[in-house]
């Protein structure tokens, strides 16, 4: 037999009357898939997240192993790699997932990999706590862990590279021998562990307490690069434009008043969504973001209202949308100026009802959702250019707070630059002090079209690039270093000479170190350009 040939109704033994159901011989269970989900949002509010995982995990693990052994021995395969293959046939005549092939496989070759549409845990894990940090498919991968140890004789761990539960498209796991993966699975062994909840359990702890200490670390760096401006929040307020921001989102964070924040991209809206959460009485529910311009219009709908079986091609099962994945805590919905007219009216409705309608059913349910709406868009103007509805514009605009862009808030751009430097400097595993007085120049003369996100972005390009202990104007993206006098301060003016420095160099560098090119940019001879670089040091 061929794993492709596994067929349910073969496998699958039951009297119709009732009683015992068995599965490939052995006795098996139906549970359904919204009591697992309320299962496991018990195990998570009640042991934490990481012991709930353990739970789920070694369930999953356990599951695996024994359905391996089963499979061994119940069925005549034509070779001990159609046995293997048969975990993700099982996965999909069971429910649990979809399975499919990648179109593409990982390097080195893994032992296993595929990609799972539907799955059950994905979607319970949703409905229960919105979006995850992480991926969520934990007895999932529990089970194809044991499955594969046991039918390869060896080690091996299933790990998710994707996941639906965290916000990607799909879940995509990947199974390797243990040995393979190396040091990034450390953390994660303990849940894997034979010798009982406790001791992993304690494994946890202890990775929580090194945790802790990492996290310790990185404040006292953050704290000692990011001199002044940085809130309790976690925020730079520096200026008393972010300051009137945030003591507004305080204010409105205490009532479930529908707020709209606007401003250019980039600025932070959704930080300033995400403290708004942090800050209301929702803050333990989830915080749940779609970008509404990503999403095409024919599965916006359903990516907010979910939808019923069989609603459309490809409606395999019942999806809550996003409204009930949000329940008790916070939507965000990004980029509302992008919404079709047809939709919306539906977006009106759902708002004033407070309840939605799943695509492909004719009944209403209740959702208890905070909306927070953001927008780059003037949807005044949108309105009055019949664009956008007037009175889902007045539903959305309870409270508007509008983010200033980088540009009128030129203070907060050397502590934002800090924290962003001792971020990116953490993440690379380099020690890298600060700015040089010419970058920080360079860094406050850039206007700043792409504002916070383009900020972050160059200070990430530099800590790639520089090779001292300090950021250099060198270092930064080249229309950073080149960039033209924004409006300035008396103090911020510098002296000719720098400027001449600062900008010889930003063509250099703009060249690719070509000095003939430079020369010519500059419209200088070779000499005099050599001779400037000599005096500036870089005469090699």
């Amino acid at each position: 037999m061929r794993a492709r040939d596994l067929d349910l109704k073969e496998l699958l033994s039951f009297e119709p009357d009732g009683g015992l159901l068995r599965f490939a011989g052995e006795r098996a269970l139906l549970f359904d898939a919204v009591a697992l989900g309320l299962l496991r949002k018990e195990l998570i509010e009640t042991l934490g997240a990481a012991a709930a995982r353990a739970v789920l995990t070694r369930f999953g693990y356990a599951h695996g192993w024994r359905t391996a052994e089963t499979l061994r021995t119940a069925l005549p395969w034509d070779s001990e790699d159609e046995w293997r293959w048969a975990g993700g046939r099982l996965h999909t005549l069971q429910g649990l997932v979809v399975v499919i092939a990648p179109e593409t496989k990982s390097t080195p070759p893994p032992i296993g990999e595929s990609i799972w549409l539907d799955s059950y845990e994905a979607e319970q894990h949703l409905m229960h706590f919105g979006r995850s940090d992480e991926a969520v498919c934990w007895s999932l991968t529990g089970f194809a862990s044991g499955y594969l140890s046991r039918a390869h004789g060896r080690e091996v761990l299933c790990r998710e590279i994707r996941c639906r539960g965290k916000g990607d498209a799909v879940c995509h796991p990947v199974a390797r021998p243990r040995e393979e993966w190396g040091e990034d699975v450390a953390s994660e062994l303990a849940y894997y562990e034979p010798s009982g909840l406790e001791a992993t359990l304690g494994a946890l702890t202890a990775e929580l307490k090194r945790a802790e200490t990492r996290l310790r670390a990185r404040r006292r760096a953050l704290s000692a690069t990011a001199k002044a401006g940085l809130d309790a929040s976690g925020m730079v307020v520096s200026g008393s434009a972010m300051e009137r921001v945030l003591d507004l989102a305080r204010r409105v964070a205490q009532v479930d008043s529908t707020v709209l924040l606007t401003g250019e991209s980039g600025v932070g809206k959704e930080r300033v969504a995400r403290f708004i959460h942090s800050e209301s009485p929702r803050t333990g529910g989830p915080f749940v973001a779609i970008n509404c311009g990503a999403v095409p219009e024919g599965l916006l709908e359903s990516e907010l209202f979910g939808h019923a079986r069989g609603a459309f091609t490809g409606a395999n099962q019942d999806r809550p949308g996003l409204f009930e994945a949000a329940q008790g805590g916070t939507l965000l919905l990004d980029e509302i100026g992008d919404v079709p007219p047809a939709m919306q009216v539906k977006l009106l409705r759902a708002l004033q009802e407070r309840e939605v309608r799943r695509v492909g059913e004719n009944r209403s349910r209740p959702v208890n959702a905070r909306v927070i709406a953001a927008t780059h868009r003037d949807l005044q103007a949108e309105v009055h250019a019949a664009r956008f509805r007037q009175d889902l514009y007045y539903r959305l605009r309870v409270v508007e707070i509008r983010v200033p862009p980088l540009r009128e808030r030129r203070e907060a751009i050397l502590p934002l630059a800090r924290n962003f430097l001792a971020e990116a400097a953490e993440k690379a595993g380099r020690k890298i002090l600060g700015f040089t007085s010419a970058a920080a120049h360079q860094l406050l003369r850039h206007v700043w079209p792409g504002n916070v996100r383009e900020l972050e972005n160059a200070i990430e390009h530099a800590v790639v690039l520089t090779r001292g202990s300090r950021i250099d104007v060198e270092d930064l993206p080249v229309d950073v270093g080149l960039a033209p006098l924004a409006a300035l301060d008396p103090g911020d003016v510098r002296r000719l000479e720098e400027v001449e420095r600062d900008y010889i160099l930003a063509v250099l560098r703009a060249t690719g170190g070509n000095r003939a090119q430079a020369a010519a940019k500059l419209g200088i001879g070779a000499a005099t350009l050599y001779r400037k670089l000599t005096k500036y040091g870089r005469d090699r």
